[in-house]
Parts: C-alpha cells; structure tokens; sequence
C-alpha cells in the first residue's frame, strides 16, 4: 500500500508533509540506498521547475543523496521530459524533478525516472517508501557524494527536441505563439520553435517563482488563445508548469484537446507508415468515445488505461504500441522520447499539418468529439463517496439515463482530495445537468 507516491510522484502543499524540507532529505537518503544496491558509483540528475520552493527542496534532495554516497548533477530549472532524456544520454543511474505540475505555486512535489530516462515501476516506489524507515545514517566522508552543475542542459535538449521534428519539413513562414506558463519550458520552448524557422510570440517566459501556471499555460489555455487571434498567429502551443502537457490553437483561437492533438498525430503515422505498424493507440477512461470510434473505423485497436500518464505508459509497453495520451494533453510518442513531452508533441502535430499543408482543424475535422463536462468537487473530510446512499442513487438514475447516449465515469484524483465527475452525452446540456446533478449529492461540509 503506497503511503506517498501517488500517480504522480510525490506531491502536496509545501511546509507540510510530506513536502518539507526534513521529509525530503529522507527521502534523497532512501532513494539514494536503493540507488546504491542496483548501482556501481550512483549519481542522479536532479532538476525543477521555477517554484520559489524549489531552491529549498532541491538543497534538501541534494544533501540526502550525497549523504549516503550519491553523487549529484544539478540541471536547474527543466522541464519533466529533459530530465527524462538527459538522464539517458547522460547515463546516470536516475533522474529527480522537483515539480508539481500544473498546480499553483504553492504546492511542490517530486517525481523520479529510472537509468532509462522512463517512470519508475510502482515496485520500485514501493522500496524507496520502505527504506524511508530506516534510521538517518551518514556515510564516512571519504565515501560522500559530490555535486556539480551541468552548464549545457538547455542546449541539449533542445537540439534533442529539434531531432523529433523532420529534417525535410520547417516552420518557416508561420508564426507560432508559445505559451511556457512561467515555467520549467521558461527559456528552451520558445528557442525551439525559432530555430526551426517560425516567427515566435513568446508568453509565459518570465517566471517569479510565484506566477507558476497563473492564468497560462496549459491549465489556461483560453490566455494563449486570445494572444494567437491578437498577434494574427497561425497557431498557439501552451505548455504546463513542468512541460509535460499541451494544448494548441489554430488561428481562430480554437483549443483542441489532447484527444484530438493524438488524432493528429496517429492520422500522420498512419499515412506515413500504415495502420499495421501504428497497430492501436492507449487512451484514459476520460479518453472522448468518438476518438474510439474513430480509430476503430481507421482498423486501428483502442485500450483505456487508467487516468495518468504513467498508467498510459505501462499499457504502451505491455501492447508494444507507441502512441497514447490523456484528454488533458499528456501525450506520449514512444517512437520520439521514453515519456510525455508537450514540445515534442507539439512538433509532431505541427510536422503534420505541415507535410499536409492543411489547417489543424480541417486535417482532424472528421473527429467530432461528444460534448464532455468535467466538474471537480472537494471531499469534505470524512465524506465517503462510494457509500454515501445518497450519491449512489444518484448515480444509479444517472446511468439509467444516459444509457446507449454517453458515459459516466466518477473517480478521485491520484493528487488532491477531489472527486472528478464526467459526463459524456450527444447533449452538451443533459451532460451539463447530470454531472451538476452529481456533484450537489457532495456536501459542502459535513456537519459536526
């Protein structure tokens, strides 16, 4: 039974636990134990986002790893997916980000990659919390680690980044709004763009440690959107606060979600390669079924996995599949990087239209999506949703209702106290009324 690790890494409000700065020396201890009985000389990539936070937890991580004879390559402020990479090229024996996404300022976390630049398996996790348990203990000082900074990260990756993008195609001649969310992407997401040819628009690339995916990015897509129709730009590409997840835009403003981005890019494969080397795509339970029902008229499989990017992978890797992603915009091209990547993804729709010279919403316009609301409540303290009478007659009479027309799925979140209700109908509004229905069964506060 996981204690810390969510979906997600390790994640919560920063001065409580678990991230504080004492838990997190344990846990660079822990790790780094764990580390040391699999590896000959360790040493780990450590990088973050712009979090004002992220001075103090990447000086505690740090410290636990050198600690017990771990030594450190510092990469400041990366994206998730950089880390991923420069970790595999770099071979060391993990990579560390210090990040909590798409969440505000506030909160922090930490997620880890394994010698492979991938996810750590849920056995692995399952040792690091075990080994959090075992007493504090320094290693002598002839057997402590050393840190030092890697001045070139942002240079390698981009040029990695570049690499996913085809050789015989450019961007030369549109101008591409790029959305960083005052984030990890800050200073590399923009310059990738530009140096395949586009005319940039640069937003979210002034971080303060506080503004972290305020009102941009990925989480706010509606600001990059405005910012396209504004600065006349053919497409807009906002990234998330780590840089893992995109959303885009045309140059109407449209925003198109991750299940249509994913069209974009298993159409493109498809055309190039054919549907037998694509062979299927692995979706979310929050996965749109009419992107089901397309792939399957295109004679290509289709598997939801559970919600998380790291469960999307594991299916990938179990079916031999290279393609997956999330609603959200985590999208996965195996045959591109080892995780999610909103750059690389990025380029991979964008070399599509452009090899097609069409428009990204005429190349994806046979993908109609079904209205889908998504409605996020708080569980008041002590509210147990699976039990409750009350919600499940709900439920019950809901499902009654959309039967043959739509979907329900109801789920918490893997990183906050929320319980998520979606509602899929061929009806924006009776999706609109059953998900509200839904969620006025949550108390507000439960009484005393």
């Amino acid at each position: 039974m996981r204690q810390y690790f969510g979906t997600d890494g390790i994640r919560g409000r920063v001065g409580e636990p678990p991230i504080t700065p004492e838990f997190i020396l344990r846990l660079g201890m822990a790790a780094g134990r764990i580390l040391a009985q699999q590896h000959v000389s360790p040493a780990v990539l450590i990088g973050k986002d712009t979090r004002v936070s992220g001075y103090m937890l990447e000086a505690a991580l740090e410290a636990g790893f050198a600690s017990v004879g771990v030594d450190v390559v510092l990469a400041g402020p990366m994206p998730t997916p950089a880390i991923a990479y420069l970790t595999r090229t770099l071979r060391l024996s993990a990579g560390v980000v210090i990040s909590a996404s798409h969440n505000g300022f506030e909160d922090n976390g930490i997620k880890f990659f394994d010698h492979q630049g991938e996810k750590l398996p849920d056995a692995l996790e399952l040792q690091i919390e075990a080994a959090l348990a075992d007493p504090i203990a320094c290693a002598a000082s002839r057997s402590l680690g050393k840190a030092r900074r890697l001045d070139d990260a942002a240079g390698r990756y981009i040029e990695f980044c570049k690499s996913s993008f085809p050789q015989a195609l450019s961007l030369r001649g549109l101008r591409v709004v790029v959305d960083a969310a005052h984030g990890a992407a800050y200073h590399v997401a923009a310059e990738v763009f530009h140096e395949l040819g586009a005319d940039v628009v640069r937003m979210g690339h002034q971080p303060d440690g506080f503004n972290i995916n305020h009102q941009a990015g990925a989480t706010h897509p509606e600001a990059m959107a405005e910012m396209v129709r504004a600065a006349k730009a053919d497409y807009g590409v906002a990234l998330d606060g780590d840089g893992d997840r995109l959303v885009m835009a045309d140059a109407d403003g449209r925003i198109f979600s991750g299940d249509e981005l994913l069209y974009a890019i298993v159409k493109s494969r498809v055309s190039q390669h054919g549907k037998v080397a694509v062979g299927g795509v692995v979706g979310t339970l929050m996965t749109n079924l009419a992107l089901e029902q397309r792939l399957g008229s295109m004679g290509l499989d289709f598997r939801r996995a559970k919600v998380g990017d790291r469960y999307v992978l594991e299916m990938l890797k179990e079916t031999g599949w290279q393609l997956g992603g999330e609603t959200s915009g985590h999208l996965l091209c195996l045959d591109r990087h080892t995780t999610g990547d909103g750059i690389i993804s990025a380029l991979q729709v964008l070399a599509a239209v452009v090899g097609q010279e069409q428009r990204l919403g005429d190349y994806v316009r046979e993908l109609q999506l079904l209205p889908q609301v998504l409605l996020n409540r708080r569980l008041p303290a002590g509210f147990d949703w699976k039990a409750d009478a009350s919600f499940q007659l709900a439920r019950r009479e809901a499902q009654q209702t959309i039967e043959g027309r739509g979907r329900i799925l109801i789920r918490p979140s893997g990183t906050e106290p929320l319980l998520r209700i979606m509602v899929e109908h061929e009806s924006a509004d009776a999706a609109a009324e059953l998900a509200q229905g839904l969620a006025a069964k949550i108390p507000a506060l439960l009484p005393a």
